[in-house]
């Protein structure tokens, strides 16, 4: 018998509320949340999130705390063991990625340096 495969991410209850309250508010009815990465960013890589309106062929679908996340498939590997949770600061809000496979960020936050799994791992 196989072993489960561990989710790519997972998100904290306080994530799932506010992506829950952003998508309850939204003017179109989406089906979740599409995460992923791009190069860019004085650190290399920035994490990017939309609106999802369709499951790609080959995105990674996570069901968390009622909130559908979908991975870009090219993101996978940076992704993996990753922890999204929104936090709230005295003057700031934000969504947080605890990335395992993250090596370095740059000073305001926005970009960040991941280094990617293997694919066996």
């Amino acid at each position: 018998m196989a072993r489960p495969r561990p989710k790519v991410v997972t998100l904290t209850d306080e994530a799932a509320a506010r992506m829950t309250e952003i998508m309850s508010g939204a003017d179109e009815n989406f089906i979740g949340v599409k995460i992923g990465v791009k190069n860019g960013g004085c650190a290399g890589m920035e994490y990017t999130m939309d609106y999802a309106t369709e499951a790609g062929a080959l995105d990674e679908v996570v069901e968390e705390n009622g909130i559908k996340v979908l991975i870009d498939p090219k993101a996978i590997l940076f992704l993996i063991g990753t922890e999204i949770d929104f936090v709230t600061e005295k003057l700031s809000q934000r969504f947080v990625f605890k990335n395992p496979n993250q090596t370095d960020a740059c000073g305001c936050g926005e970009s960040v340096t991941i280094i990617p799994q293997k694919a066996d791992a």
